[in-house]
């Protein structure tokens, strides 16, 4: 069962994961070691499922940042849901409802790696890509 004093906490590890306990402690009144006990009862109980970095993808050299449609052609699900694994510029992808069966997340260098990527996809699919401009 998760308290109101576990979501203060879960908020606080979203703005900051690295936070010490001593500091979430400190902002929700509440013991260091109450705070360590509620984030390892968390993370027990799979409520906490990890913690991520956010990097700058473009100091890496990774300069587009693009969604991806894909309406997979018929029968190609399985075998695109086994092979995804091997594109590493894929960031995020999810099975979704509509007229398209994937939108991903795709961190590429620069134009002509998009079309590379693109090529390799058609094999699965009819892609339609979005370039992202800002996020707000």
């Amino acid at each position: 069962m998760v308290d109101t004093l576990d979501i203060k906490i879960i908020n606080k590890l979203k703005s900051n994961s690295r936070q010490s306990f001593v500091d979430i402690g400190k902002q929700i009144s509440l013991s260091p070691s109450s705070v360590r006990e509620r984030i390892q009862k968390l993370e027990d109980n799979g409520v906490i499922k990890g913690y991520d970095i956010k990097v700058d993808n473009g100091k890496l050299g990774y300069g587009l940042e693009v969604f991806v449609l894909l309406k997979l052609f018929s029968g190609k699900l399985k075998s695109f849901m086994t092979v995804k694994e091997t594109f590493p510029e894929i960031i995020e992808a999810h099975r979704i409802t509509g007229p398209y069966n994937i939108h991903m997340k795709v961190m590429l260098k620069d134009q002509l790696h998009l079309q590379n990527f693109i090529d390799k996809l058609i094999y699965y699919g009819d892609p339609t890509t979005h370039l992202i401009l800002s996020e707000v």
